[in-house]
């Protein structure tokens, strides 16, 4: 009894002792299949035979047990002999610990994030929230009208109608340098009216100033990168390759292209006289004006004869589409985001517009770059030996400092920039001339004896290069016009940085500055009784000590219109062989003009005036 009651005992530990080393060993089982979860099976078995013991790997077997004496249980020796299963498997379980450990750290990660990324979003808050009030102590040294509502602020007060206009005299009248609107609670707006809050913002360059790219980022898809809508270094280098294409010896050549458009117009409004009897006929004078200045600038810039004053042009038509669709996406914020106005049939015919103009720039500047490759540079100038360049030329032969030129793309974005910045605001001060002219006879026949002086005796009634400077009545009716019926009424900046005013006031970075050209064109510190059409305003004596900031039609400074002087010649040819053809008078019957300021200053239903051809002029 004691030897077995020993053997027993003997026997217990043996198995007590195993069960250990099997709990022992499934534990290492499992690390292993941790560190191991990705292995073929293959790689498992040749690695568990080496790590793990024998008996834990399928066909090997456990090591032998010391015998003993005692007798042996056969079931107990036949459930220990047996080999342990096979630990493949052990992967996938170790696979669900690994996901089940990821699942852990994935959401312990996830909610570190999310923490993190609120943690951020407040921080940003408190920042944002403490430059707003830090830039409101500055705004609050601008004097504020009453606001429409406390929400909206003087949201839907800026119109653009009649109404909207006479509002801005009235702002003038009370605040005189400027005032704060509230666009919204958050969207502080400058308007400013006096050059001693203007001259800041216009001398400043343009890595300080740039436009505001609220409603000019409706534009980029047209205009692309052209001098309008670019900023920093790439305006700077292109204002300084595109300046030679403006100069007055460029300019000159131009001359022949607007009588010629000129006379062409005329032709066309004489026509009309005649069908109807010979004596005054009442016309729209916008729209043909707007196909005459179109008409110049395509043969100006891309040497193209459109006709498109006698007949439909496609190009031309695209041209005139794009700009109705710019001025009506303007007025409709649902269709601000660009996704949104993608999808809507404007959108569409947006990008369809779009489409027809790129396709004729580029078409136009890839066949010249072409011929400037074949010829050669100096065979190309040889070429052009006796005939003016266009445009095209001008910038496919101009260099930088580098010796570096425009490519095709940045060529076609400042040709469409010109076709659209030149054609809508000379049409639209030249019809306000006419408008103004035919509403003051006796500065209107100035005007014609003037011109008649000049072309007294002469067998061409074509105006030359060095007869403008000769019409200096002219000279003065055409600012005059453009002082109270500026083409475009205002142009806004954003600063990159704070711009001290004179009077200890700061601009604050950030805050859109809408720079009122009308506003300051009818300010009476400036311009006594600014309603009264008065061409002496600008003669020299009159001039003397006047700001250059207070009569800003083609803006100032760095970023002023740098095709000026091409419009001021245009407008001086177009007035100057109308006077020398028509009377041009308004039509008693008809209620004064509605003003619409748009993207330039139209009217609401045309500007109709009467035309009577004068006697004896062919």
């Amino acid at each position: 009894m004691g030897d077995s009651d020993t053997q027993r005992e003997e026997r217990t530990g043996t198995h007590t002792g195993r069960r250990r080393r099997r709990e022992h060993d499934a534990t290492r089982i499992h690390v292993w299949g941790r560190r191991h979860q990705d292995m073929s099976a293959q790689e498992v078995t040749r690695t568990c035979r080496r790590t793990l013991p024998p008996e834990c790997v399928l066909g090997q077997k456990a090591d032998p047990v010391t015998p003993s004496t005692a007798p042996r249980d056969p079931a107990a020796d036949t459930a220990h002999t047996q080999p342990l299963p096979c630990p493949l498997p052990v992967p996938r379980s170790g696979s669900m610990a690994v996901a089940a450990a990821l699942g852990s750290l994935g959401a312990v990660a996830l909610g570190t994030f999310v923490v993190a990324l609120l943690l951020r979003w407040l921080w940003d808050a408190l920042v944002a929230v403490t430059r707003f009030r830090a830039t409101c102590r500055q705004l609050n040294k601008f004097p504020i009208p009453p606001w429409r509502n406390w929400l909206l602020g003087h949201t839907g007060m800026g119109r653009s109608t009649e109404e909207g206009l006479q509002q801005v005299d009235t702002l003038v009248a009370q605040y005189r340098h400027g005032c704060l609107w509230w666009g919204l609670p958050w969207l502080p707006v400058l308007r400013l009216f006096h050059p001693s809050t203007l001259r800041p913002l216009l001398s400043a360059s343009a890595f300080v100033a740039p436009k505001d790219k609220i409603f000019y980022g409706f534009l980029k898809p047209w205009l692309g990168e052209g001098l309008l809508l670019s900023d920093g270094q790439r305006w700077a280098r292109h204002r300084q390759l595109l300046t030679p294409a403006f100069h007055g010896d460029v300019l000159r050549n131009y001359l022949g292209i607007f009588n010629q458009s000129t006379r062409v117009l005329l032709a066309k409004w004489g026509a009309a006289a005649v069908a109807a009897g010979g004596g005054p006929v009442e016309l729209e004078v916008l729209q043909p004006l707007s196909l005459l200045t179109l008409d110049t600038l395509q043969k100006c810039i891309f040497s193209h004869e459109s006709h498109c004053q006698e007949q439909p042009s496609e190009y031309i038509q695209a041209i005139l589409e794009l700009s109705s669709l710019v001025v009506r996406r303007q007025f409709q914020p649902l269709l601000h985001p660009w996704w949104l106005y993608s999808l809507s049939s404007d959108g569409r015919r947006f990008a369809r517009a779009c489409a027809t103009v790129h396709a004729f720039t580029a078409d136009v500047v890839q066949r010249r770059r072409q011929a400037l490759a074949c010829l050669g540079h100096q065979a190309w100038l040889d070429g052009h030996r006796g005939r003016s360049m266009d445009f095209i030329d001008l910038l496919l032969l101009t260099k930088d400092e580098n010796g570096h030129t425009l490519s095709d793309k940045d060529i076609a974005a400042e040709a469409d920039t010109f076709m659209f910045e030149g054609h809508d605001t000379t049409a639209s001060g030249l019809a306000w001339l006419f408008y103004n002219l035919a509403g003051h006879p006796e500065y209107q026949e100035r005007c014609r004896q003037e011109v008649q002086e000049l072309l007294a005796g002469r067998d061409s009634v074509d105006i030359e290069w060095e007869d403008l400077s000769q019409l200096p009545f002219t000279t003065m009716c055409i600012k005059e016009s453009l002082r109270l019926h500026p083409p475009v009424t205002a142009v806004s900046r954003r600063c990159t940085k704070d711009i001290p005013l004179r009077d200890g006031r700061v601009i604050p970075k950030g805050v859109i500055c809408l720079m009122s050209i009308y506003g300051t064109h009818h300010n009476p510190d400036l311009w006594p009784e600014p309603e009264v059409f008065n061409p002496l305003r600008f003669s020299l004596e009159n001039s003397k000590g006047r700001s250059p900031s207070s009569f800003i039609p083609f803006s100032a400074g760095p970023r002023n219109c740098i095709g000026q002087s091409f419009a001021m010649a245009e407008m001086k040819v177009v007035v100057a062989l109308t006077l020398s053809r028509f009377v041009l008078r308004r039509d008693t019957a008809r209620p004064p003009p509605r003003r619409k300021p748009e993207l330039i200053l139209r009217a609401e239903d045309g500007l109709w005036l009467l035309l009577e051809p004068l006697v004896g002029v062919a």
